[in-house]
């Protein structure tokens, strides 16, 4: 059921059932932090294998003090600048959460998400959420409450509908590696801001197995059509053009059926871009092709994230 009832989703999340959430990235599958069966049917809906861990989602900072050890002096910073925000910080746990939150890590990725409805609900709760993105594991993420139902629905008690995300894409996650602060998945905090609030970070490649952080596993984000990246008018001459689908950054191509393409952004606004990522993505897998060939966009800014999730998207794990 969707809906905008945050008593009735407290009411829920505190009998240990799950509920999705809205955030400003993207549509979470939530469930008590401190309830060990209710995070287990996280990973039991989504099919998500037991080494991927799950973020966990507060809606103070103060709180995070409680189920973690210690918070690095960058990581307050950090925020106080940007939080609520999408942006993920994993920080040294303590016994109070479950490794099966961490999936055996000792760090837990943190955040706050920057949302009305989910920011009230989690002010209603006396505990914080672990959530992913509620959708089937690996498959393209959710940014409107729709996206959750036409996957998830029978399986979720309760879909709070928040809107549109107006981000549409994961937040960054950020960890300190040896005292280095280190960006461990790119997202909708770009790296050039977080450099502007501490100086230099490392960037990590994506993992294939038993990842540091959520959302850094090799293929990930992808729709049932493959997927493929370069320039579209070279991939083109590969396929034919009435089977083809178009994920065009700036403008249309002209052989290929104005109804079996999407532009994300005319202007080449990076965070409009951003925001139509994912539901063009669901769009183009919806229709009958052989094939959905994507350009990449400038790598800079939030481009850098774009580029991430569609590269990502294209991957086939052997």
């Amino acid at each position: 059921m969707i809906g905008t009832d945050i008593q009735h989703a407290k009411n829920l999340l505190e009998a240990g059932e799950l509920v999705a959430i809205p955030t400003e990235t993207v549509y979470g599958l939530a469930a008590n932090a401190y309830n060990d069966k209710a995070v287990s049917e996280i990973f039991r809906v989504k099919n998500r294998p037991s080494f991927d861990p799950l973020i966990v989602h507060v809606g103070r900072w103060e709180q995070v003090a409680e189920f973690v050890v210690e918070i690095p002096e960058q990581a307050q910073h950090l925020a106080a600048r940007f939080m609520p925000g999408p942006l993920t910080l994993l920080l040294p746990k303590n016994e109070r959460l479950s490794d099966i939150v961490t999936a055996g890590s000792p760090q837990v990725a943190v955040r706050m998400p920057n949302h009305y409805l989910t920011q009230q609900l989690l002010h209603l709760l006396s505990f914080p959420l672990a959530a992913p993105s509620a959708n089937p594991f690996g498959y393209i993420s959710p940014t409107t409450a729709r996206h959750v139902a036409d996957q998830l629905d029978e399986q979720v008690p309760y879909i709070l509908d928040g809107g549109a995300c107006t981000i549409g894409i994961e937040s960054t996650i950020l960890g300190f590696e040896n005292g280095t602060p280190t960006i461990y998945r790119k997202g909708g905090l770009t790296i050039e801001m977080i450099e502007d609030a501490i100086g230099p970070v490392a960037v990590k490649p994506y993992s294939t197995s038993q990842p540091q952080a959520p959302g850094m596993l090799q293929s990930h984000y992808a729709p049932r059509i493959p997927l493929k990246i370069g320039a579209i008018g070279e991939l083109l001459s590969a396929f034919e053009p009435n089977r083809t689908g178009v994920l065009a950054f700036r403008r249309k191509v002209p052989v290929v059926p104005a109804a079996n393409q999407v532009v994300l952004s005319k202007n080449g606004d990076f965070a409009e871009a951003a925001r139509n990522l994912f539901a063009g993505m669901r769009y183009l897998d919806g229709l009958d092709l052989d094939v959905i060939l994507a350009e990449p966009v400038p790598e800079m800014g939030l481009g850098r994230a774009i580029n991430d999730r569609l590269r990502r998207a294209a991957a086939q794990e052997g």
